[in-house]
C-alpha cells in the first residue's frame, strides 16, 4: 500500500520495482523450501506476493477488490487440506479434462462471434450453455466421486443424475445383473435418478430462460412426477441405505467429449425444431421430444431456446420439455432390460410405467385448465 502511495510523488516504476523485489523474494522462498528443505508447496509464497497486490490494489483505493479477493484467498487457504484431498482422488486424465474444459470457458468463449448463424444458433450463447449445465453436472460429479457407493446406492443415484441419468441408469442396473437380489435397492437408485434428472432439466430451463417463464409452466406436471416417484421411493425404503461394493463408472462432465456431445445434440434439435415447426407446427415441435432418448437436457434446452427467441410459444416449449422428462423416463425401463436383471425390469416396467402415465395425465390436464 505504501509502495502505491509513494507512487502519486515518485512515479509509477517504484510500483514495478517493488514487484520485482517481491517476485523475487517469493521466488527464493520457494527455492529453499522446495530444494533445501525438501518440502513440496508454493502456498506461502503466493500468498505473499497475493497480500503486496492487494496492498497496491488498496493504494489505488480499490479497496473494494481488494477485500472481497482477500475473502476468497482466505477461504481457499482455510480449505487447502480439503482441496488437497480432492485434488489427490482425482485421477490424471480428469485433470486433463478439467483443464480442457477450463479452456474452453475462459479462452474459447471470449473469442467466440456474437452473431447468430442459421438465424437461430449463437454459438457464444450455445457455449455458455454448455459451460453452466456442464458445471451443474460437474458439482454432483464431485460428490459422487468423493463418496461413491460408499453412503448407499441410492445416494449415487441421485448424485448421478444430476450428472448423467442414463448412464447412471445403466451403471446401476448392471449391479442388478451380477447381483440379482441387489434389484430392489437398485431400483430405489434408478428411482432418485430420475427425479435428480427432473429436478435437472428445470434448473436447466431456468438457465436459459432466466425470466423463468418455461419453467413455471414446467413445474406443475413435473411435481406430480417427482412427488410421486418420492412417494414410492419411501415406501420401499426398507433396503434405502443398502450398500453396493462396486463403483459407478460414470465419465467426467469436464471431458471434451460429453460437453461437446450435448452442445452438438441441442444444436441439431434447435435447428430440427425449427424446421418441424415450419413444415408442421406445434406436433413438429412434439416430436422433437423424442430427442430425450439422446439428451432430455439438450431437447429442454433448444425448446427453451426457441421459446426465448419468439419462434415458439412458452406453453408449447414447456409442454415439450415435460414430454422430453416423460421419454426420458420411459427410458429407464429400456436401460434397464439392456443393462440390468430380469427382476429388476420386471420392477422397473411397472413402477416406471405408472410414473409415466401419471405424469402424462398430469400434463393432459394441465393443458386442460390452461396451465400450459
Amino acid at each position: 500500500m505504501v509502495t502505491a502511495l509513494l507512487a502519486a510523488s515518485t512515479g509509477s516504476g517504484i510500483v514495478y520495482v517493488a514487484a520485482l523485489f517481491f517476485a523475487a523474494v517469493c521466488s527464493i522462498i520457494t527455492y529453499a523450501k522446495i530444494f533445501l528443505f525438501k518440502r513440496i508447496g508454493v502456498t506461502s509464497p503466493i500468498t505473499l506476493f497475493f497480500i503486496f497486490i492487494m496492498g497496491v490494489l488498496v493504494g489505488y483505493d480499490y479497496g473494494l477488490f481488494a477485500i472481497v479477493s482477500s475473502i476468497v484467498v482466505t477461504f481457499l487457504l482455510i480449505q487447502k487440506k480439503t482441496l488437497h484431498e480432492f485434488a489427490g482422488s482425482l485421477n490424471r486424465e480428469e485433470l486433463f479434462n478439467a483443464m480442457q474444459f477450463l479452456a474452453v470457458a475462459f479462452i474459447l468463449y471470449p473469442v467466440m462471434p456474437g452473431k447468430k448463424f442459421f438465424g437461430l444458433v449463437n454459438l457464444k450463447s450455445a457455449i455458455l450453455i454448455v459451460v453452466l449445465v456442464s458445471l451443474i453436472s460437474f458439482l454432483s460429479y464431485v460428490l459422487l466421486k468423493r463418496y461413491g457407493t460408499k453412503r448407499g446406492l441410492s445416494y449415487s443415484g441421485f448424485l448421478g443424475g444430476f450428472v448423467n441419468s442414463e448412464a447412471t441408469t445403466g451403471a446401476l442396473a448392471g449391479i442388478s445383473k451380477k447381483s440379482p437380489e441387489m434389484a430392489d435397492p437398485v431400483l430405489i437408485g434408478i428411482l432418485l435418478c430420475n427425479t435428480s434428472m427432473l429436478v435437472r432439466n428445470l434448473v436447466v430451463a431456468l438457465i436459459v430462460d432466466p425470466s423463468g417463464k418455461t419453467t413455471l409452466l414446467m413445474l406443475p406436471p413435473q411435481i406430480v412426477i417427482i412427488l410421486l416417484s418420492g412417494i414410492i421411493v419411501l415406501k420401499r425404503n426398507r433396503r434405502l441405505c443398502a450398500i453396493g461394493k462396486e463403483t459407478l463408472e460414470i465419465q467426467s462432465p469436464f471431458s471434451l467429449g460429453p460437453a461437446f456431445k450435448f452442445g452438438t445434440a441441442f444444436t441439431l434439435i434447435l435447428i430440427i425444431g425449427n424446421a418441424a415447426y415450419d413444415f408442421a407446427g406445434t406436433i413438429g415441435i412434439y416430436a422433437t421430444a423424442l430427442g430425450a432418448f439422446v439428451s432430455s437436457s439438450g431437447v429442454i434446452v433448444s425448446v427453451t431456446l426457441l421459446a426465448v427467441n419468439g419462434n415458439i410459444s412458452y406453453a408449447t416449449a414447456a409442454e415439450t420439455a415435460v414430454l422430453a422428462s416423460l421419454i426420458s423416463t420411459v427410458n429407464k425401463i429400456l436401460l434397464s432390460k439392456i443393462s440390468g436383471s430380469a427382476e429388476l425390469f420386471s420392477l422397473a416396467k411397472n413402477i416406471f410405467g405408472l410414473i409415466t402415465l401419471t405424469g402424462a395425465a398430469a400434463l393432459l390436464l394441465w393443458s386442460r385448465m390452461g396451465g400450459v
